[in-house]
């Protein structure tokens, strides 16, 4: 008696494709559409009756502060919306044909229409002060994010809710390069991207542009509130453009043009000042740049050579009391020496250099945690000397706690930078004059920068931050190593601090600690470095910004804000602990998957699949 097997061909069917809510597909995707047009023409209604709340939002027919910023995002969702459904000339805005996108941006709109809403309802006394405007507002800008959840995500197998969310924001794991011309030509469409060079370099100017347009409103931004919601928007609209794989493309366009793009960058950077008529926010330019540019210093020691130094500001300090004791001041002990702006930075730069070998001559043979304590010694050293070289607890060098008052403003090439100038029909205040000196300094040491980590001793820092001891069996004099690249940094600090003592007036050794409320101290550099990303050029000054202008502009985080770097901390490096703007070897080494921003790939029942690399 034998068994007979009989063998039936099975078909498995994948689940259907659904959303978090139970909404037919198209239906969902008109309501994303309907709901981001009745968001933004919510905006030209009125919200409240009374002008007390900032932005004047009681006018119909023209938005006001706060309802502007809800138009954009409406606007931003409509239009995504429109190119989910392919209409000619906005597909290409939908490369990964994801809709993560439309749901960031609806949550986006959500997210500044309702912290609107509830500013208004906080600060006037309740929601009797909303008109109806802001309730048509506050039921509009729920439909896209209805519309959107209704969609369905790009994993379908999430087993949760919170898998689902995760879905929801991710980026398409392959994302379609853009046609070449003959498919193009073929297929009787136009071109998702130019293809030609000049094409390129316009495209790469109109995001400069724009660029310079977004950063100058939210620098420009006269209250807290409205700040606030600028960030919301741009935070969801910039993850959008990542879902969408815009992004993505638009990396692919610079890395063809590069030298156009640091050039249109800089050139952004020059016009900034001629966009305003004030010149209090030229002061926070500049201030941004010094702080980028140390930032930068202190990427390089710790960003490319992993050398954890917690001292730093120390080296700004350095070169600041050396420019304010040799510029000319009539409080410095050197009261009869007046350097010229070159023989005083080159003066700065030396000294700190000089500290930096010091300094790093007998620590840098320790490693980890011990170097930590000693940098963060030297920091703390530093002000404490410089409070006692007053004349009676130590030499009279620093004027101890009163610091070197009345600093003379700089004159470079016959121009003085402590009065205004007229260039084309634009008045130039004192802060933008300095700002454009930072801009100059600036293109140095991103140019220092950029090269040192290209070279071989760059390779060098790189290899001894992976891993010291195969550096040092290959043939790596790590001591050597990293003796350069605390003294290029110490350096890079000290030449943005003369310019600190000029912009500043006078210098006091208060600022030049570990951790205070205020910039600059090594805790608000180090974070810069690690929020922006480091071992990158735009990561540092990316996040320098962002650490000056939240106490700047949110007044109410300035006794607070060790608590809010904080918690950003930690946000990032549960989330992105590569930083904003990651080096793609530190992504890599942060993603399990080994892929970037790509989710692990499973089954239909949801066990890891297997791939080539893990077979």
């Amino acid at each position: 008696m034998t068994d007979t097997i009989e063998l039936r061909k099975v078909t498995v069917v994948p689940p259907a494709r659904r959303g978090l809510i139970p909404l037919p597909a198209a239906a969902a995707r008109a309501l994303v559409l309907i709901g981001g047009i009745a968001t933004a023409a919510s905006a030209f209604l009125a919200w409240t009756w009374t002008a007390a709340f900032p932005g004047d939002l009681t006018v119909y027919g023209y938005p006001g502060g706060l309802q502007w910023l809800t138009f954009t995002a409406g606007a931003l969702t409509a239009l995504y919306a429109l190119a989910s459904y392919r209409v000619r000339g906005l597909g290409r805005h939908l490369p990964g044909g994801n809709n993560a996108p439309l749901v960031l941006n609806a949550l986006g709109g959500f997210g500044v229409t309702w912290f609107a809403v509830m500013a208004i309802s906080v600060e006037l006394g309740g929601l009797v002060n909303l008109e109806p405007g802001g309730w048509v507002a506050a039921i509009a800008s729920l439909l896209p994010l209805f519309g959107a959840f209704a969609l369905p995500p790009a994993n379908s197998g999430a087993k949760s809710t919170k898998e689902a969310l995760k879905a929801y924001l991710a980026k398409p794991d392959h994302i379609p390069a853009a046609p070449s011309r003959r498919r193009r030509h073929r297929a009787g469409h136009r071109a998702t991207r130019p293809t030609s060079g000049w094409g390129q370099r316009a495209v790469i100017t109109l995001v400069t542009a724009l660029g310079l347009g977004v950063f100058t409103y939210g620098i420009d931004t006269s209250y807290g509130e409205l700040f606030v919601g600028y960030l919301i928007v741009v935070v969801f609209a910039v993850w959008a453009l990542h879902a969408a794989g815009l992004l993505d493309r638009f990396s692919h366009v610079i890395a063809g043009n590069r030298g156009f793009t640091l050039a249109m960058g800089f050139a952004a950077a020059i016009a900034f000042p001629f966009t305003q008529t004030d010149d209090h926010y030229a002061n926070i330019g500049v201030n941004i740049l010094i702080f980028g540019t140390v930032a930068l210093g202190l990427n390089i020691v710790v960003g490319l050579a992993g050398l954890l130094d917690l001292g730093y500001v120390a080296f700004l300090g350095v070169g600041a009391y050396t420019a304010a004791l040799v510029s000319g001041s009539e409080f410095s002990t050197f009261s009869g020496v007046h350097f010229p702006f070159w023989a005083a930075a080159l003066t700065g730069m030396a000294t700190s250099l000089a500290f930096g070998v010091l300094i790093g001559a007998p620590t840098l043979r320790l490693r980890g945690d011990y170097l930590a304590i000693v940098t963060l010694g030297f920091g703390e050293i530093f002000r404490i000397a410089v409070n006692n070289m007053d004349g009676d607890s130590g030499p009279d060098v620093t004027n101890g706690p009163n610091g070197i008052p009345s600093i003379p403003d700089l004159s470079f090439f016959g121009i003085n930078f402590g009065e205004s100038h007229d260039i084309g029909g634009f008045t130039l205040g004192r802060f933008a004059n300095y700002y454009l000196l930072m801009v100059l300094i600036m293109a140095i040491v991103v140019l220092v920068y950029t090269r040192a980590a290209d070279s071989r001793i760059g390779r060098s820092w790189i290899a001894i931050r992976e891993d010291e001891t195969a550096a040092t069996a290959m043939g790596i004099n790590g001591f050597r190593v990293k003796l350069v690249a605390f003294a290029l940094g110490a350096a890079l600090a000290g030449l943005a601090g003369t310019v600190s003592a000029h912009v500043t007036y006078s210098v006091v050794p208060t600022p030049y600690q570990f951790a205070g409320s205020t910039p600059p101290n090594s805790a608000f550099l180090l974070a810069a470095v690690v929020l922006g990303g480091m071992g990158t050029v735009a990561g540092p000054l990316l996040g320098a910004a962002l650490l000056y202008l939240l106490p700047e502009k949110l007044v109410f985080l300035q006794d607070k804000s060790l608590l809010a770097f904080g918690i950003a901390l930690v946000l990032l490096m549960r989330f992105r602990p590569e930083g904003i703007i990651a080096n793609r070897r530190r992504q890599l080494e942060f993603h399990e998957t080994g892929q970037l921003d790509v989710q692990e790939r499973t089954t239909l029942t949801g066990a890891p699949a297997v791939t080539e690399a893990g077979a």
